[in-house]
C-alpha cells in the first residue's frame, strides 16, 4: 500500500503516480507554501519519496538525482523541506557533498531534513548527519508521514500543517498529529522540560565504584529477551533501558559499540532507536565518539556520570532479578 493510500484513505480523490508533478495540483491543501525538495539516489527513490510528501499535500518543486541536488539546493530561493531518499550502497562524495549542504541550511533554518535510507547506511549517515536531521531507517509510512510532520514543523508550518478541521481527512492527519505527540512526550520524560538543563545523574567518586561484571549485565540482557518468547514484543518497548545495559556491558567488556549495533540493542525499529539515542546525547547520558580510523563510523559509549550510576544501581538491587 502505498503512502497516499494509507494516509487518504482508499475512497480519496487525489490519484497520482509516483512520479507525478504534484507541484502542478492546484487542489493541496498547503499549495501556496514554499515547496518540498527531493532527491533521490534513482528513479525508485525519487518515486518513493514523491508518493510520501504528495500523499501529505506538499507542493514538491525539483525532484533532482543527487548529482544535481546540491546545486539545485543552492539555487533555490525558499523551501518548506528536503526530503533526500537513498537506495542501498549510496556513499561517496557527491551524497557527502549534498548532506554538507543539507547540515548547514536546516541549521540555519533554511528548511526542515527527512533522510531515508536502508539498514547498511546507518553507520555512515549517522556520522554524518547533524542533530536536526531526520535520519529514518527502512521506515515505514507511518514513521514516514510523522518525519514529515516534524520536518515541516520546524520550518514554522505549525499552524498551517494543523489547520486541517475541513479537510475530509482532518480524522486521518489528527491521529497521525496525536502518534508525533506520544512519542514526544515519551522522549520528554528524560528532562524536565524542553528549555531545562537536563537533569543531573546522581553521581559517585570514581573511585566508589562497586564492582560488576559483564557476564551479570549478559543475563539480564538475555532475561530481557526471554520475555518475548511468552509475550508480544512490543509491550516491552524500552529502548533506552536497553541501550543503557548494552553500553554498559561493552564497558565492561572494553569493546567499542558503533550506531548500528546500539540500534539492534534497543530492540525497536532503527528509526525509533535513532531518536532515543539523540535524545540522550543531548541529556548528556551517552557521549557519541568518530572512529579515528573511519570518519563514517561512530561510537557510543556511556557518559562517566551514566556509568558510574548503572554500576550503583546494580549494586544496590544485589541478587534481585534485574528485568
Amino acid at each position: 500500500m502505498h503512502v497516499i493510500n494509507a494516509v487518504l484513505g482508499p475512497a480519496s480523490h487525489l490519484r497520482v503516480s509516483a512520479m507525478d508533478a504534484f507541484s502542478t495540483e492546484s487542489n493541496l491543501p498547503y499549495s501556496d507554501a514554499p515547496p518540498v525538495l527531493i532527491a533521490g539516489s534513482s528513479e525508485r527513490a525519487v518515486a518513493r519519496a514523491k508518493s510520501t510528501v504528495g500523499a501529505f499535500g506538499v507542493r514538491i518543486g525539483n525532484a533532482a538525482p543527487l548529482a544535481e541536488a546540491t546545486a539545485r539546493l543552492q539555487q533555490q530561493g525558499s523551501a518548506s523541506a528536503v526530503w533526500v531518499e537513498l537506495d542501498e550502497g549510496e556513499v561517496g562524495e557527491i551524497l557527502d557533498q549534498l548532506i554538507r549542504q543539507v547540515n548547514s541550511d536546516v541549521q540555519a533554518r533554511r528548511y526542515g531534513a527527512v533522510v531515508s535510507a536502508p539498514k547498511e547506511l546507518i553507520d555512515p549517515l549517522a556520522a554524518m548527519l547533524g542533530d536536526d536531521v531526520d535520519l529514518l531507517i527502512a521506515s515505514d509510512e507511518a514513521e514516514r508521514a510523522s518525519a514529515l510532520a516534524l520536518a515541516l514543523a520546524r520550518r514554522g508550518m505549525e499552524e498551517r500543517c494543523s489547520d486541517v478541521a475541513s479537510d475530509r481527512n482532518a480524522e486521518r492527519l489528527r491521529q497521525l498529529s496525536d502518534e508525533v505527540s506520544r512519542i514526544a512526550a515519551t522522549l520528554a520524560r528524560l528532562s524536565t522540560g524542553p528549555s531545562a538543563a537536563p537533569r543531573p545523574i546522581e553521581a559517585a567518586p570514581a573511585t566508589d565504584l562497586p564492582p560488576l561484571s559483564a557476564e551479570t549485565i549478559r543475563s539480564v540482557i538475555r532475561a530481557r529477551r526471554l520475555r518475548t518468547r511468552y509475550f508480544p514484543e512490543e509491550l516491552f518497548a524500552d529502548p533506552a533501558w536497553d541501550m543503557l545495559l548494552d553500553l554498559l556491558q561493552a564497558e565492561i567488556s572494553q569493546l567499542r559499540v558503533p550506531v548500528s549495533s546500539l540500534c539492534i540493542a534497543a530492540a525497536v525499529p532503527a528509526t525509533t532507536a535513532l531518536r532515543w539515542l539523540k535524545t540522550l546525547v543531548q541529556q548528556g547520558v551517552f557521549i557519541r565518539h568518530a572512529d579515528p580510523r573511519d570518519g563514517r563510523r561512530v561510537f557510543v559509549e556511556l557518559a562517566p556520570d551514566a556509568s558510574s550510576a548503572m554500576r550503583r544501581y546494580f549494586a544496590e538491587v544485589g541478587k534481585v532479578a534485574v528485568i
